[in-house]
C-alpha cells in the first residue's frame, strides 16, 4: 500500500464530556491515543505514508503528530468544514491523496495488526470494503448487502432487507480504484446533498454502476468508538492485544 488516509476531523460529540477539549482520535487507550495506535498499526504492516485529515482542535492533533518519533511519514490536511460537512467533505479536502494503492480508514476504528495484515495482503483489485459478520445489526451499524461472490450491492445505515454484514470503516483501493472513487467524489460533492452525506454513500452509488468488492474479516478483532460504552470495550480490547504482544495494534 502506498499510503493510508485517516479521517480524524470530527469531535465525536456522542462521547460527551470526553471530547469537550480534545477530538476523539486523542482519547487514550492503554497508554497510547487512538490515532497513535492507528499509525503504529500501519507501521507494523509496512505502510510508510499516512495522511491525517484534521478538524476539531487540529492544533492538538498536529502537536501529537509532531511528538511522534517513529512510524509512517505523516502529514496533516485540515478540513475547515468539519462542523457543517460530513466525512465526504474530509475526503474532498484530501482528494489529492486519492491515487495509486491506498487505504481510507475511519479515525474512530481500532483494528488488530493481524486484521490489517489481511486487508493489505488481499489482492482484490479496484475498490474493496472491509466487512464483518454478526448475528444481528442495529440502527447505528453501517450495514451491507453482499452477493455470494463478494460483490457489494448496498451499503448504508438505513438498509433493512437482505443485510448480511457491516462495514468496519476500512477500505482498500488498488489498480485504479482510488481514481474511480475520486471521480465519484468530485461528482457527488457538487450535488445539493453533497456536503451532508457520508463517503460510503458515494461507494453505494458506485456499486449500482460497476463492481465494488468486499473483504470479509469475520473472526478478526476490531472496535468502533462512537459512544462512552465503546471506549471501555475498546480499552479492554487493546489491553488484550497488548498482553499478547500485539503492541502495535491500532
Amino acid at each position: 500500500m502506498d499510503r493510508a488516509i485517516i479521517l480524524s476531523a470530527g469531535q465525536g460529540s456522542r462521547l460527551g464530556h470526553m471530547v469537550d477539549n480534545r477530538p476523539k482520535c486523542l482519547i487514550d487507550f492503554g497508554g497510547r491515543t487512538l490515532l497513535d495506535r492507528q499509525l503504529d498499526c500501519l507501521d507494523a504492516n509496512g505502510v510508510r505514508e499516512a495522511v491525517v485529515v484534521t478538524g476539531f482542535h487540529d492544533e492538538l492533533v498536529n502537536e501529537a503528530l509532531s511528538n511522534r518519533t517513529a512510524g509512517p511519514n505523516v502529514r496533516a490536511v485540515y478540513n475547515p468544514f468539519y462542523k457543517v460537512a460530513d466525512n465526504l467533505g474530509s475526503l474532498f479536502m484530501a482528494r489529492d491523496e486519492l491515487s495509486g494503492d491506498c487505504l481510507v480508514w475511519n479515525g474512530d476504528t481500532l483494528v488488530s495488526d493481524p486484521l490489517m495484515a489481511r486487508v493489505i495482503a488481499n489482492q482484490r483489485q479496484g475498490i474493496c470494503v472491509t466487512i464483518d459478520r454478526k448475528d444481528s445489526y442495529d440502527s447505528d451499524d453501517m450495514k451491507v448487502v453482499v452477493d455470494d461472490d463478494g460483490r457489494l450491492r448496498s451499503i448504508g445505515k438505513r438498509i433493512s432487507a437482505g443485510v448480511n454484514g457491516e462495514s468496519i470503516g476500512l477500505l482498500a483501493f488498488r489498480s485504479g480504484g482510488a481514481e474511480r472513487f475520486l471521480e465519484a467524489i468530485e461528482r457527488d460533492i457538487r450535488t445539493p446533498e453533497g456536503t451532508t452525506i457520508w463517503y460510503l454513500r458515494v461507494i453505494h452509488h458506485l456499486a449500482q454502476q460497476s463492481d465494488v468488492w468486499t473483504f470479509d474479516i469475520a473472526g478478526e478483532e476490531w472496535g468502533e468508538v462512537d459512544f462512552p460504552q465503546d471506549v471501555e470495550r475498546a480499552r479492554e480490547l487493546v489491553a488484550r492485544w497488548d498482553s499478547k504482544g500485539d503492541s502495535a495494534a491500532a
